[in-house]
């Protein structure tokens, strides 16, 4: 026994060819075609003359070539110019050279700051010294110099001196047109011999204020210029300091 499916029936039409890809061909015609027949096309094309293929005849590559090679072009002339002096040879050491002239134009013309502290001066700043730097405007500034740093017109030195106790550093350009002079206090006792005295910023190594050797040197220094070289401090020629003051006795 067979069972009618559940499915229903699905109808499928037979598939038409779309219009467009049926193309009839075209119909024929009496009318003549537009171009001319290929014989007489060839004729009317040869019958112009080219002015490309008759301008100039034909030239042989191997005769040029020949030619060339018989008669070859003269060479070109370059101009050539003669090599630029020598820098190098002229200034061997062109930075050295260039901050002396700018010392000795510039900085310091007549040369007693480099005379100072040139290394042939026996009489030159020592570390270890009390050196006494007097400015264009402001207080001068007295320490103890710990460093010397020879830098062409950087040279500069570094002093240090207690103030209200609390240590202070300067560093100090000889060449700087601030400072109008620099005076030697105090000579070391002996020569240092380390290049730098950083120790002294330890409590235990510390030089202290050098305000008592700075004020010596300047009362000396007063009398020098007086002109009273035989005449002794009266604060420090008497016992008594109060009547040392009212004379000034001689030695």
């Amino acid at each position: 026994m067979v069972l009618p499916s559940s499915r229903p029936s699905i109808h499928i039409p037979p598939l038409n060819p779309h219009p467009l890809h049926h193309i009839p061909p075209p119909p024929k015609t009496s009318n003549p075609p537009l171009l001319p027949p290929r014989k007489h096309r060839t004729q009317s094309i040869q019958s112009v003359p080219s002015p490309l293929l008759f301008s100039n005849p034909p030239i042989s590559t191997t005769t040029t070539s020949l030619t060339n090679l018989l008669n070859p072009a003269p060479p070109k002339k370059i101009k050539s110019y003669p090599p630029l002096p020598s820098t190098r040879r002229q200034h061997p050491f062109a930075i050295h050279d260039i901050n002396t002239a700018h010392i000795t134009q510039t900085l310091d013309p007549t040369g007693s700051r480099t005379r100072l502290f040139a290394r042939s001066n026996p009489d030159a700043p020592h570390l270890g010294d009390i050196l006494l730097v007097t400015f264009t405007s402001g207080d001068p500034f007295a320490g103890l110099c710990i460093n010397i740093r020879r830098r062409g017109p950087d040279t500069s030195i570094l002093l240090r001196n207690r103030l209200l106790m609390t240590g202070v550093e300067m560093w100090v350009k000889i060449y700087s047109p601030k400072v109008k002079s620099i005076e030697v206090v105090q000579r070391a006792e002996k020569r240092a011999r380390r290049a730098r005295l950083y120790y002294f910023r330890k409590e235990k190594h510390d030089r202290g204020s050098v305000e008592g050797a700075v004020e010596e040197y300047l009362k000396r220094r007063r009398l020098l210029r007086s002109g009273d070289v035989g005449v002794r401090d009266p604060v420090k020629g008497t016992s008594n300091p109060g009547a040392g003051r009212k004379g000034v006795k001689a030695r």
